[in-house]
């Protein structure tokens, strides 16, 4: 299985999802936005399309011009019909690849918060009805054009959507570790200002490590799903 990823800066990576491809034997490439020089490679022969976060925007052309052709690209990977998951920015460019509008929230939501789900979806992944999901975020979107609405939380709205039966996208971070977290706080601890939604250093530091295991599970039923491996069932 070849898995290619595309990352928007050094400090947000695949998570628990590295591990989990690992254990299947999955040959792991690389696009890294932030070197120069990078081009994603021909989607033929890509059996999983993973686009990661970032602090920035999809609306930052005019400051990094390669969100031009990363957008061009995600979009062909979607109408493919090929497996792709998009994380928090990478969830922004899927709807803004498909002609959504991707615009600043009401207001920032970083921390831990549940999600719920939007009810049933005959043909789309099943969220459980609430669970506690990482979440570090500024901006949000519209549902792209004929997407299912999976999941929302009190803070965010669109916070899952499927395209097709092989692209979802997650505003929220089920694949975060601890040590994604501390990351997190290191690069972008300035954005902690206090609000209803957003936690502080101490909190996202108090957090279970029952909180990570949820997440992360859901992220590798997910992850089954989008592969058709055999019992991917309901969350």
């Amino acid at each position: 299985m070849h898995v290619h990823v595309l990352q928007h800066v050094p400090f947000e990576g695949l998570g628990s999802i590295g591990p989990w491809l690992e254990s299947r034997g999955a040959r792991i490439s690389w696009t890294r936005w932030f070197e120069a020089g990078g081009s994603p490679p021909p989607l033929d022969g890509i059996d999983l399309l993973i686009a990661l976060g970032g602090p920035m925007s999809v609306n930052d052309e005019a400051q990094l011009p390669w969100l031009v052709e990363e957008k061009a690209y995600v979009g062909a990977a979607v109408h493919s019909g090929m497996p792709v998951l998009g994380i928090c920015l990478g969830a922004q460019l899927i709807a803004a690849a498909l002609g959504a509008p991707v615009v600043p929230a009401q207001r920032k939501e970083i921390g831990w918060f549940p999600l719920s789900a939007c009810g049933p979806q005959p043909q789309g992944f099943v969220f459980p009805d609430s669970v506690n999901a990482f979440h570090w975020h500024g901006e949000t979107f519209a549902l792209p054009p004929g997407a299912l609405h999976l999941a929302r939380s009190e803070a965010c709205e669109h916070q899952a959507f499927q395209v097709g039966s092989r692209t979802i996208g997650l505003q929220c971070h089920l694949e975060t570790t601890p040590a994604a977290v501390e990351a997190l706080i290191r690069h972008c601890g300035d954005e902690l200002v206090a609000d209803r939604f957003v936690q502080s250093e101490a909190e996202l530091r108090a957090v279970p490590p029952e909180h990570y295991a949820g997440a992360n599970a859901l992220m590798e039923k997910l992850l089954a799903w989008l592969l058709r491996e055999p019992e991917a069932g309901e969350a």
